[in-house]
């Protein structure tokens, strides 16, 4: 995921966020701002981490007003200190006010992903090991936390079901067995997409291999299996180790050798960055 790919994405969903909060109104700020005035407002780091989303904070107000202006003095995937002034939004006040939560949620969240996926890569640092993410996203907001994970060091893996081929627990249930799964996805799928599939015990893993998948997922296994996986693996498929991956456990993942190691966490327990708008006055 991408800067391009995320812009082309991003203003209906944003937009989308924007009716969520304002369905006819702010009758807050109508109530206390009945005209015009040209204001500025700051953006203000509460807490250490690394920024994700700028863009899309930035393109938040705009789409209320294409007149609001925004100055950065960071850039996506930079370390920021608690009380750091990382910039200004200069516009109509009532933008300011109405713009103001959504915009702050969609940079929140983004820099809270990208915090805590620089956290886990640098466990990594020095394996040969990559990190993945997963589709355990926020719905309507893949595309976001995504690139938050890109911008915090990780990978993307596959971006939707669109994207490529992999066989879960489910689709070998009703395929009838790993063979017949592996079979089915290589008669219909084109021979440019690699197919992955999910394992959960070496036998599974030595039919899987049989059957020609590219890429084998280790799911849940015991760390002595997946040490002897890795093995049997060299030389004829890629692996992949996932399920209940954290910051917490990881470390003695990397020792077993994968390729990739793919974590939910990454997104769905990522906890905010906390930002604030702040010192909001008249220009």
């Amino acid at each position: 995921m991408n800067e391009v790919t995320m812009r082309m994405n991003a203003d209906d969903l944003i937009k989308s966020a924007l009716k969520e909060d304002i369905t006819s109104e702010d009758i807050t700020t109508n109530s206390v701002m009945r005209k015009y005035c040209l204001g500025e407002v700051q953006l203000i780091c509460k807490q250490d981490g690394v920024i994700a989303g700028l863009d899309v904070f930035a393109r938040t107000f705009q789409l209320l007003d294409e007149g609001t202006q925004i100055s950065f003095s960071c850039k996506d995937g930079d370390e920021v200190k608690k009380g750091q002034l990382l910039g200004v939004v200069r516009g109509d006040i009532r933008v300011l006010l109405s713009g103001e939560r959504t915009a702050l949620n969609f940079l929140q969240r983004m820099s809270g992903i990208a915090t805590y996926t620089r956290a886990v890569a640098s466990l990594l640092r020095g394996s040969k090991t990559k990190l993945l993410d997963t589709r355990k996203t926020t719905p309507n907001m893949r595309v976001f936390e995504k690139y938050a994970v890109k911008v915090g060091g990780g990978h993307n893996h596959r971006y939707n079901l669109s994207d490529g081929i992999l066989l879960k627990d489910n689709h070998i249930g009703a395929a009838g067995g790993v063979k017949q799964a592996v079979a089915m996805a290589k008669e219909y799928a084109p021979f440019v997409r690699k197919i992955e599939v999910e394992v959960e015990n070496l036998s599974m893993l030595e039919e899987a291999l049989e059957a020609g998948a590219d890429i084998i997922m280790l799911d849940n296994m015991s760390v002595e299996d997946m040490k002897k996986a890795v093995a049997l693996c060299k030389g004829r498929a890629e692996t992949e180790c996932s399920g209940n991956v954290t910051a917490e456990n990881i470390s003695a993942l990397v020792e077993i050798g994968v390729d990739y190691i793919s974590s939910g966490a990454l997104t769905h327990s990522a906890p905010i960055l906390d930002l604030s708008l702040k010192n909001l006055h008249a220009v």
